[in-house]
């Protein structure tokens, strides 16, 4: 009897014993589950209230670090220029410079030159990189794409700087001219012939200061704003007019052919100009008792007819490489031949802003010792005016090919001489 109670009263207090320790298990259990572990600490960051919207609407790209250097939020543009891969922040002199901050507070920034991601050429990313702290445990990177600026600051540079040696040229001229002049006031011949000297230089400068008025021009005018119907007789005729001159001087025949009463959209003044470029370039480059022609004819093109003209010459030619690089300004083939011809090196390049603004395009064919052929390619008139009316926009884009440095691309081919040879007789002037 007192057995069986003695283990009756064990298998009881066991019971309890086990039921205490079960509940204290999950109790314990609970409370491991509410408490925050260091993982979800360090992977589950919030941002502050509002950066996440104030950093969707930036032009930089930004980048946000934790305390481990992964990466909590980025921007698209952050993932475009390859700062962010795999999570984390792929340049090195960024991700020292976000340590450093984190540890003391410091703001820093700095310009870096980075390798473009998918380029074999060695291109260099121009950006600039700031770096602040954002709360106590974040850091906020921000990038700017320095690239497209430090071009446009590349390209003012060396304009500058051509211009200033284009103007120093002439203006040394004169200034020795007339020292001469001075030197020489007892001889009458000496004279008169440091005076044409001093003449010459004296045109030189003009041309050159009125072709820097006419390039400026043409990119800030809107050549659509005043436009009108041209016609395209009443341009050739006034560009022969223009270089009858220089072209006498030489014994060169101009010719002007090509189909009748053509008409196209735009600005008389910039049209004129162009072509008078094109035909008192072929007139210089020319050598003496040539031929230049000039004809015009109406073609097909996907976006309806249009007005194409050639101007072609029976001079030096140019050579592939130079071909290139024809329409930047201030570049030039041949530089003494220009010295001589009194070419500056803008003309073409203000006929490719002319006609790149008026929709059209500009392109060569040219054989060292044969002659070049320049062609221009403008809409017709009702064409270019119904599409200027339909699709606005398009003159922004003819505005930012005008401003490209790289040269028209040549055709390819020699011009298709049958085709010329079946337009009506020219007229010739000589």
């Amino acid at each position: 009897m007192d057995v069986n109670a003695a283990v009756a009263a064990a298998a009881a207090i066991a019971g309890v014993l086990t039921g205490v320790i079960a509940m204290l298990a999950f109790r314990w259990s609970e409370r491991d589950q509410k408490r925050p572990t260091r993982t979800s600490l360090h992977t589950d960051p919030v941002l502050p209230p509002g950066v996440d919207t104030v950093l969707s609407v930036l032009r930089s790209s930004a980048v946000v670090l934790d305390e481990a250097d992964a990466v909590v939020k980025a921007s698209s543009a952050a993932y475009a220029l390859g700062l962010v891969r795999g999570g984390k922040l792929a340049v090195e002199p960024m991700l020292q410079m976000a340590r450093d901050t984190r540890r003391d507070g410091e703001i820093r920034q700095v310009e870096l030159d980075l390798p473009r991601r998918g380029t074999g050429r060695g291109e260099a990313l121009a950006v600039s990189a700031r770096v602040a702290p954002l709360g106590s445990r974040l850091v906020l990177l921000l990038v700017e794409d320095l690239t497209e600026a430090r071009r446009i600051e590349a390209v003012r540079r060396d304009f500058v700087a051509n211009v200033s040696h284009e103007l120093k040229t002439p203006v040394g001229a004169l200034s020795l001219l007339s020292e001469a002049v001075m030197d020489a006031s007892d001889d009458p011949e000496a004279v008169q012939r440091f005076a044409g000297r001093m003449q010459i230089e004296a045109t030189r400068l003009t041309n050159l200061v009125q072709e820097l008025i006419d390039l400026s021009r043409v990119q800030n005018d809107d050549p659509l704003e005043d436009a009108e119907p041209v016609r395209v007789d009443e341009l050739v005729a006034e560009a022969i007019d223009r270089c009858r001159h220089q072209a006498g001087t030489k014994q060169i025949t101009m010719a002007a052919g090509g189909t009748a009463d053509l008409h196209v959209w735009g600005n008389r003044g910039q049209l004129a100009a162009a072509i008078g470029n094109l035909v008192e370039n072929a007139v210089n480059y020319s050598p003496a008792r040539t031929r230049v022609g000039i004809a015009a004819r109406r073609v097909s093109g996907s976006g309806g007819d249009l007005i194409e003209l050639a101007v072609t010459d029976q001079g030096i030619g140019i050579s592939d490489k130079d071909k290139e690089r024809i329409f930047e300004r201030f570049y030039r083939v041949d530089p003494a031949r220009s010295r001589a011809t009194g070419g500056t090196g803008l003309g073409l390049a203000i006929v490719k802003h002319v006609v790149a603004s008026h929709g059209g395009e500009v392109t060569v064919w040219s054989a060292e010792g044969q002659g070049s052929t320049f062609t221009l390619r403008l809409p017709e008139a009702g064409a270019a005016r119904d599409r200027a009316q339909q699709h606005p926009d398009l003159d922004e884009e003819a505005d930012q090919a005008a401003h490209s440095t790289s040269g028209s691309p040549d055709s390819g081919v020699s011009p298709d001489s049958a085709a010329y040879e079946t337009l009506p007789a020219p007229e010739v002037l000589p």
